[in-house]
């Protein structure tokens, strides 16, 4: 086991919280967070010669191919796996013979990956790992984690999503002035009793307003307006876009009251209004997401066990 202590220090003008991370061989850990904690907590993880963090600043060789780069760093890190399976692994294959000049961010992104698996590093740290690319690089990613995994070497992920967060790993926390609270996450067992108790036909019936508060006011909103509602630390929270708006309801409760109007309950920590779900997306390791029809495309966890009961809703063979 690796034991991380990160003591209270001023970073990015945030205090950051002392906290403890036990992190143990064939791990995944992933940490949520608002951007300054972030940083205070990935400066102060560097100070520590354990960690190796996964560097977009370090550098490629832009004028060179995917493959003379992947070849090099091989070569470099005396990586035992053989080069073209390293190539397969991060879906480069077809995209050997291009500079990087040329290869898209994604692509880009998939050869920082190989370089740093190849490193074989035992305690792996990555900010941000999946922002901003495409489907193919995410399941690139997690991938890459699982084989860590296989591999017994420890992977933390420090993350601002609590989507990323849930959807990397089983073994998720938010980081906040008071400190590290464990998120919520599936339990797979009590999912499935649930879900051989919950109908899963959706019925409407007349319209009414969900109250949320905003400051000293009360707004009302229309079930159809809401994209989906999310809980953190025990609150839950109307999410409309990337505006989110606090409920005095528990999620259990406002389930029972929007279950009528076609919301879900999709995940421990998410009831989603299935009208407004454009995609169901399959990631690697029976990993899911809903893509929601919104401005911001958002995208929020799938549990496994609720799958076949959302294919069931859609009329999904």
């Amino acid at each position: 086991m690796i034991v991380l202590n990160i003591e209270q220090e001023a970073a990015s003008d945030t205090l950051l919280p002392a906290c403890k991370i036990d992190i143990d061989e064939s791990q995944v850990k992933s940490i949520y967070s608002d951007v300054d904690l972030q940083a205070g907590l990935a400066g102060a993880l560097q100070k520590n010669t354990d960690v190796t963090f996964f560097d977009y600043n370090e550098g490629l060789y832009e004028r060179i191919s995917v493959q003379d780069n992947i070849k090099f760093y091989h070569r470099w890190f005396g990586c035992k796996m053989p080069l073209p399976e390293v190539l397969v692994m991060f879906q480069l294959q077809n995209c050997t013979k291009k500079t990087l000049q040329r290869c898209s961010d994604s692509e880009i992104c998939r050869v920082y990956y190989a370089k740093h698996y190849m490193r074989g590093a035992q305690l792996n740290v990555f900010q941000e790992p999946i922002n901003r690319v495409d489907i193919l690089t995410i399941n690139t990613f997690i991938n890459m984690v699982n084989q860590m995994m296989i591999e017994k070497r420890s992977v933390l992920l420090l993350v601002t999503s609590m989507e990323h967060a849930l959807l990397l790993s089983d073994d998720a926390y938010h980081l906040h002035e008071q400190g590290l609270l464990q998120l919520e996450v599936d339990k797979e067992t009590s999912e499935q009793e649930e879900a051989k108790t919950r109908p899963t036909s959706l019925t409407v019936e007349k319209l009414f307003k969900i109250p949320a508060k905003v400051g000293e006011k009360v707004i009302l909103f229309d079930p159809t307006e809401i994209d989906y509602i999310e809980s953190q630390e025990g609150k839950a929270f109307i999410i409309i876009n990337n505006d989110s708006f606090a409920l005095d309801l528990t999620l259990a409760e406002i389930e029972k009251k929007l279950e009528l109007y076609g919301f879900y309950r999709c995940h421990r920590s998410y009831i989603v209004n299935l009208q407004k779900v454009r995609e169901i997306i399959t990631w690697s390791k029976n990993t899911y997401s809903l893509k929601i029809n919104n401005k911001v495309q958002a995208t929020i966890p799938l549990s496994r066990t609720k799958l076949q009961a959302i294919h069931e809703i859609f009329n999904l063979k």
